[in-house]
């Protein structure tokens, strides 16, 4: 059985980063993805689809990006195709068409063996003396239980199968969930002259441009990237969804819930239950957007106190519609429920996030819930990693622009572990 120093599982943006480091340091390793590189970013986006950050924050660790375009937002099609160039470039060991079907202790005590399936070829395995997990923390779509009571006549789709319009059933359509996704695929429907109707959740929004620049340029610069989990006062901050915004356009542009308000969209409350046709809804739509007006208030607050204890004059504000206040909360529907066939509904589609799907670890590093147990992605269990988790170190750990930090740390980690194992 062939021994490897480390497996990587995983070949997206946080495997790739990883596996840069680790060929720095001479570490012989390989990385496995079961699809394509950037699979992720080709399988579950819509078409009209563009990253939520500039160009210009999406390098990778070694080669930042240095295309013309740098306030631009990449198609998910453009990035992975930079994701290939990046591997070409450094003569990464990625391996694709591979599926790691189970990772567990092996003997000697200080391997673990990786068992794999790779295309139209019988099981496969491989003994590491670590394994750095890249692949697993957002990639399972999470329906509601509550799904389960949809008429059966009635489409339902999670938002990663969604692609285009067209490929619905004509009729209305309900979109479960209003952070960047749910808003996003929102005014994908209603550029195609669909009726939509919203189920709002409690999620902030971030005006595009603020002051002459993309507001991501600020956030980095005030520091908020790089807030550290453990400085969290309020621990739950962690699992806020990303705020309301699209790259879609040259410069991409700001969402809010009156926007859509005003291009045709029902902004309802969360959707609570379902009885026969009838969806039961909260009363909180209202607040749901006073709370996104807040976030951008407080965040464009924040941007203007910095420039101010920096000694910077304020540049001028740009006009920008869709970030105007609603205090009155007029956009928001007073609906408490509503009927799928009166409303001429087709589709519901759930935009209700991504759970962990890492069964196929079986070591003892995961909690009640199965998710992952660890410490700044070094798991309790000597010899297994994470990356690619948000928050996994600092609030930037969930976007491209802190894989490069996180890979580092991780990949220096491996090299200390393996050192001291190997003078012991």
């Amino acid at each position: 059985m062939a021994i490897v120093d480390v497996v990587v599982v995983g070949a997206g943006q946080a495997g790739l980063g990883v596996s840069y480091y680790l060929q720095r340091a001479g570490l012989d390793h390989v990385v496995f993805e079961r699809g394509r590189i950037g699979e992720a970013w080709l399988s579950q986006r819509w078409d009209s689809f563009r990253l939520n950050t500039p160009n210009e924050m999406n390098g990778l660790p070694g080669l930042p990006y240095d295309g013309a375009d740098a306030e631009g937002f990449a198609s998910p099609v453009e990035f992975a195709g930079f994701m290939r160039r990046y591997v070409d470039r450094f003569g990464l060991p990625v391996q694709t068409g591979v599926q790691v079907v189970s990772v567990g202790p092996a003997e000697p005590a200080d391997q673990f063996v990786v068992r794999t399936v790779r295309t139209e070829l019988p099981r496969d395995a491989v003994h590491a003396r670590a394994i750095v997990v890249a692949s697993g923390f957002q990639c399972r779509p999470v329906i509601p239980a509550i799904g389960d009571r949809i008429p059966g006549d009635i489409c339902q789709l999670h938002a990663a199968s969604y692609r285009r319009a067209v490929a619905l059933p004509p009729g209305a359509v309900v979109i479960a969930g209003s952070g960047q996704t749910g808003c996003q695929i929102a005014e994908d429907l209603l550029a195609a002259g669909r009726k939509v109707y919203l189920c709002s959740s409690r999620v902030g929004r971030a005006r595009r441009r603020y002051r002459g620049r993309d507001t991501t340029g600020w956030m980095r610069d005030i520091g908020l990237f790089d807030m550290t989990y453990a400085s969290l006062p309020d621990k739950t901050a962690s699992r806020e969804k990303q705020p309301q915004v699209s790259g879609l356009g040259p410069r991409g542009h700001t969402v809010s819930l009156q926007q859509l308000a005003r291009q045709g969209a029902v902004i309802l409350g969360r959707l609570q239950d379902v009885a026969a046709d009838t969806l039961g809804l909260g009363d909180d739509a209202a607040s749901n957007v006073r709370f996104a007006d807040q976030f951008s208030q407080q965040l464009k607050d924040t941007i203007d106190a910095h420039l101010v204890r920096a000694g910077l004059a304020l540049p001028p504000l740009e006009d920008d519609r869709a970030d105007a206040p609603d205090p009155e909360a007029a956009c928001a529907s007073p609906i408490r429920s509503l009927s799928l066939r009166e409303a001429r509904v087709s589709t519901v589609i759930w935009a209700t996030g991504f759970r962990s799907d890492l069964g196929w670890v079986h070591l003892p590093a995961f909690g009640v819930e199965g998710d992952p147990v660890h410490q700044e992605g070094i798991s309790p269990v000597r010899g297994l990693y994470f990356i690619g988790a948000p928050w996994l170190r600092k609030a930037k750990s969930g976007i491209i622009a802190g894989i490069e930090e996180d890979a580092e740390f991780i990949a220096r980690a491996v090299v200390t572990q393996l050192a001291a194992d190997a003078s012991s």
